[in-house]
């Protein structure tokens, strides 16, 4: 039986706040909005393509939205949410780049071989480029098509960028994480380098604007320059919430009396991104797209709780299997709905983005073999049973093996050390090692410094290698059912058998210091020559001399605007 213990505060504290009262179905938090009768018409049939907004977040916390009782303003998106259709069984990945990646290809990550880990920066690794894009296909179908923000899909190669996978512009980084205010990443010591990208060109004069605000500006901009009669698509992956945790202190001082410093920061920066959607959502209405527009939001994985994430009431974080990690924030906002204004408990999975939207385009999806993802929009828009019954959430053979696992507790047919873990049906499994596997309370319940060590703790299972949860009776996943149903444990076992022989191999090349910004100009940006193979890991030194000059420029550039840029944020926090 498990024994369970809480580090920093009792039951009964937690109780009297609440928290381990939270209804899952509380009417107040997920359930239908009481709406007008006239409200469930039809709306006007689709005369053309809609233009569409989809609108990624990053470690935007399960918790950290209002009308899942998060502490954090979000009212734009509690509003859009409201009006539209909520996703309260929608799946993500749990880290940035298997997220996005299934967003583009409308594949499992065992299928496009990124199943382990990220892209790292120095990586001669980038998204297939045999893989059909989702941006590609609404090329085809005659939209306009539009990237602001983080790509972190690789770049080690101009083939590799967001210009030649699909996107019309690109304005954003190509790491995972930068600066918000510099757009300075390092990946290591001494391996540091800008990363602001316009198209394929390094965009060194936007430095010292605030990510979120530059990026609302340019969707902003491509809005006003296109017109409403021609369909466009654009993809907003904002940097915001990802560390660093930098907000401009207009949006810090309205949570002032919130103790801990990281939840403070970070809740200033979810604040700030709703109010960046406001702005997008005002500017489709301002320029005509907004009556033929479909606006989707969601998040990319789980909060981090240490930078002031929250996925309560669900179990673990983000990099983890549990829901934690992989159940995320997702809506749809809509004139073109038909059912409005209701929440939605149709299983839904990021990979479904990309048949549905193609769809919703009347693009041509024929040509497209070997799909994961389905065409929910008749789930959504009008309430219809989701063709989806089952979720791969992933295999990761490279990912480190659990002590106690075998070949003998997976039934003679799955080694339990390998981490994976699927979901079908109501039923969940999880093998090998899923992750941190806490509960961890909102961050604001103390004041004192590391308050978000204030968690429940699963004390036993340390041993274990095989997870059962019946998801729908129990979405927080506090009763381990596998010694109660070894029958559901060896079917769920066999669809991963099932999975992993259509698995391709595990694309994660060694990083090459051919990589390095000092190499490149001082920025992070392709290094490869468009000859070189896909996985190219030539280790040949760049020709000093050649670059000798153009670095000392770019330095002297760069030096300049550093300067400019710490006056800038003299009177930021």
């Amino acid at each position: 039986m498990a024994v369970y213990a809480l580090t920093g505060f009792s039951l009964v504290s937690l109780l009297s706040f609440g928290y381990l009262s939270w209804d899952w179905m509380k009417p107040s938090l997920v359930a239908d909005v009481a709406t007008d009768p006239m409200e469930k018409s039809l709306p006007p049939t689709f005369t053309r393509p809609p233009h569409i907004i989809f609108i990624l977040t990053d470690d935007q916390g399960y918790h950290d939205i209002g009308y899942h009782g998060s502490d954090i303003q979000t009212p734009t998106l509690d509003r859009l949410a409201a009006e539209g259709v909520k996703l309260e069984n929608y799946y993500i990945q749990p880290i940035c780049t298997p997220s996005r990646s299934q967003l583009i290809t409308g594949r499992y990550q065992i299928h496009t071989g990124l199943q382990h880990s990220i892209i790292r920066p120095r990586q001669p690794n980038c998204l297939p480029l045999d893989q059909v894009t989702l941006p590609q296909k609404l090329q085809e179908a005659g939209y306009s098509t539009h990237m602001v923000g983080k790509w972190h899909l690789g770049f080690y190669k101009k083939e590799c960028l967001p210009t030649r996978r699909g996107f019309d512009t690109f304005l954003g980084s190509l790491t995972g994480n930068v600066d918000y205010y510099t757009y300075d990443n390092c990946d290591g010591p001494g391996v540091c380098g800008y990363d602001l990208h316009e198209g394929e060109d390094v965009a060194w004069d936007q430095s010292g604007k605030y990510s979120t605000f530059l990026y609302t500006q340019r969707v902003s901009k491509i809005l006003a320059s296109h017109s409403p009669k021609e369909p466009i698509f654009i993809y907003v992956a904002f940097q915001a919430v990802h560390t660093p945790l930098q907000s401009p202190k207009e949006y810090i001082y309205r949570y002032r009396s919130m103790g801990n410093v990281a939840r403070r920061k970070y809740a200033a920066m979810v604040t700030c991104m709703d109010e960046a959607v406001k702005n997008i959502t005002w500017a489709l209405k301002k320029y005509g797209y907004y009556d033929n527009s479909v606006i989707v939001f969601s998040t990319d994985n789980g909060g981090q709780t240490f930078s002031g994430g929250s996925n309560w009431p669900l179990r673990g974080r983000k990099g983890t299997y549990w829901e934690g990690g992989v159940r995320g924030i997702g809506f749809v906002h809509s004139p073109l709905i038909k059912r409005k204004r209701r929440t939605s408990w149709a299983l839904v999975h990021i990979t479904d983005w990309y048949p549905t939207l193609v769809s919703l385009a009347r693009g041509n999806l024929s040509n497209v073999q070997g799909l994961d993802g389905y065409d929910v929009w008749p789930a959504i828009s009008e309430g219809k049973e989701s063709p989806r019954t089952e979720i791969l959430h992933n295999i990761d053979p490279l990912y480190n093996h659990a002590k106690y696992g075998s070949l003998e507790d997976g039934f003679g047919i799955w080694n339990t050390a390998v981490q994976a873990s699927i979901r079908v049906g109501e039923w969940k499994l999880l093998t090998g090692d899923p992750g941190y596997s806490d509960w961890i309370p909102p961050q604001t319940l103390t004041n004192f410094p590391g308050s978000w060590w204030n968690l429940e703790r699963l004390t036993d299972g340390l041993r274990k290698s095989v997870w059962l949860f019946n998801i729908t009776a129990d979405p927080y996943e506090r009763y381990d059912l596998s010694e109660q149903r070894p029958d559901v444990v060896r079917t769920l076992l066999t669809r991963l058998v099932h999975y992993n022989r259509t698995a391709i191999p595990v694309r994660y090349p060694a990083e090459n210091p051919r990589a390095h910004p000092d190499f490149n100009g001082g920025a992070w940006g392709p290094w490869a020559s468009e000859d070189d193979g896909e996985e190219w890991e030539g280790g040949r030194e760049p020709l000093k001399s050649r670059n000798k000059k153009k670095k000392c420029k770019i330095c002297k550039l760069r030096s300049f605007f550093r300067k400019l840029n710490t006056r800038l944020m003299s009177n930021r926090i």
